[in-house]
């Protein structure tokens, strides 16, 4: 199979990029491995991210956007000509590794049904993300296993009207697993460190961050729906700087797919996880217990919050960064609660 095209940061083909350095194989860190949870290919704006937008002109061109549609002459005749790039190395993967090809024409459309069809997800305010530009999204995080972030991942992508994607950064666990590495780098995933989540929002990508990490996630079921803390702020201060704009960002039904009962602690030490959890299902039923349950979903994007009015040096202000960190906290908590109670039940 072809080699793939890497376009670093700042080349001639970017023509946002800020030089930077570049590795694309998937599972490293690059030259320091930036976040993701998490999920994916992004933005708008020049680069190897538009390259799958229909008439972007890139390798993803000819196949056009991922969304479902044509006939079937139009599918075939696509997937073939995917194929062909695959076999001859004509697509590019920037230097985290996203596949942008890969993520629309593939990746998508095997999570698109999940979205759709299992979870049902309802998704609110997404037009509160700017058509174009850096954003950070910052949401809550929960379910056991991390579906929530590509749930999200598929409701920017598909309900934006710029379609446009979201690059998760996600936890060092997601980049030492096998084969779960690989499929997240090219999602657009990348390690959540502060250098290569400012990488990001200086080309105007859309980075999505979940401050609770492994606290929220795998938190008892008993606490569903009470966010855990949100670290020390260090996303408010990535946004100062590059003066992107905060979108709070609220998950109802994610809690209850996995309701974790209990967590063996022994049995997470001897696999290095941060927990293994215990469910009503599993590990009693064996893989069966592995299915999620079948609940309603639904993501609401709230009002931006916007950072580039701030004076310089504030993203180094402690007491800010706590204000601000306390302020999207309490805004995501206040809408999950108000979701809660229009709900009428976990499955409708």
């Amino acid at each position: 199979m072809g080699e793939a095209k890497v376009i670093p940061f700042g080349s001639p083909d970017d023509e946002s990029g800020r030089g930077r350095r570049g590795n694309a194989q998937g599972g490293q860190r690059g030259s320091g491995g930036a976040g993701a949870a998490g999920a994916s290919g992004h933005e708008p704006g020049a680069g190897p991210a538009d390259s799958a937008e229909p008439g972007a002109g890139g390798p993803g061109a000819e196949t056009g956007s991922a969304v479902p549609g044509g006939t079937w002459d139009q599918k075939v005749a696509q997937g073939l000509a995917f194929l062909r790039r695959r076999v001859t190395g004509e697509y590019e993967v920037d230097d985290f590794g996203y596949d942008p090809e890969l993520t629309d024409q593939v990746l998508m459309s095997l999570l698109r049904p999940l979205y759709e069809k299992y979870f049902r997800v309802d998704v609110r305010g997404v037009e509160n993300i700017p058509d174009d530009g850096s954003v950070l999204v910052v949401s809550n995080h929960s379910g056991t296993l991390p579906l929530d972030g590509l749930m999200l991942q598929v409701a920017v992508h598909d309900n934006h009207p710029a379609q446009r994607h979201l690059r998760l950064l996600a936890a060092d666990l997601v980049f030492m697993l096998p084969v779960v590495n690989s499929l997240a780098r090219k999602a657009g995933h990348t390690l959540a460190c502060a250098e290569d989540a400012e990488a990001l929002l200086g080309r105007g990508e859309v980075v999505g961050v979940m401050p609770e990490g492994f606290k929220g996630l795998g938190k008892p079921f008993s606490d569903r729906y009470k966010l855990q803390r949100f670290g020390r702020g260090g996303f408010v201060s990535t946004a100062l700087r590059a003066g992107a704009p905060i979108v709070p960002c609220s998950i109802v039904g994610a809690e209850e797919i996995y309701p974790m009962v209990g967590n063996s602690r022994t049995l997470a030490r001897l696999l290095g996880f941060p927990y293994f959890p215990v469910t009503p299902t599993f590990p009693w039923l064996g893989p069966l217990g592995a299915v999620p349950l079948p609940t309603k979903w639904t993501i609401q994007f709230g009002e931006p919050i916007e950072t580039d009015g701030y004076p310089a040096g504030s993203a180094d202000d402690p007491m800010l960064m706590f204000n601000l960190t306390d302020q999207i906290r309490e805004t995501i908590q206040h809408t999950l609660y108000k979701l809660l109670v229009q709900r009428r039940s976990v499955f409708f």
